[in-house]
């Protein structure tokens, strides 16, 4: 082979090469982070103190990023249910207690609300039966109101 053909060559493959190199960068994925009880609180704070004050969005932001630094945490999801429910967003605040009863499944606020959601917004009937009962299960005292509604929906549910 001649010293022409080869430069040509190793020129072709040096541009082949470097034409790789210049694709597009790999975007790295966030690190999922680290759980911090201690600054989740300090966001639950604030997200109390935006609630107070009016400031709905900045509490759900705030609750939002306790629940990404304590995801566990009973109190903040149903905090943040609870602003969602009121913002009109059933579905999602519904999907999230769902995931607070797997993580907490000892919170009867968390069986409460979420059997509210179910019944009067998403029309789940049996969904709402289900942790109306927990709910009563572990509250540790009979609500008169609670067992009214749970003998409702038996009945709509016949």
């Amino acid at each position: 082979m001649s010293d022409f053909r080869l430069y040509r060559l190793l020129g072709v493959l040096g541009v082949l090469w470097l034409s790789g190199c210049a694709g597009p960068a790999v975007e790295q994925q966030a690190a999922e982070p680290e759980i911090n009880p201690v600054l989740a609180a300090e966001h639950a704070r604030r997200a109390m103190n935006a609630w107070e004050q009016g400031d709905r969005g900045a509490a759900v932001e705030a609750w939002r990023q306790a629940l990404a630094l304590n995801p566990e945490d009973p109190v903040a999801v149903n905090n943040l249910a609870l602003a969602l429910k009121e913002q009109h967003r059933f579905a999602e605040a519904a999907e999230l207690l769902v995931r607070g009863v797997a993580s907490s499944p000892g919170v009867a606020q968390l069986h409460y609300n979420l059997a509210v959601i179910s019944e009067l917004y998403l029309l789940e009937l049996d969904k709402a039966l289900t942790h109306y009962r927990a709910y009563q299960d572990l509250a540790g005292e009979e609500d008169a109101e609670v067992d009214g509604w749970i003998a409702d929906l038996e009945r709509r549910l016949q």
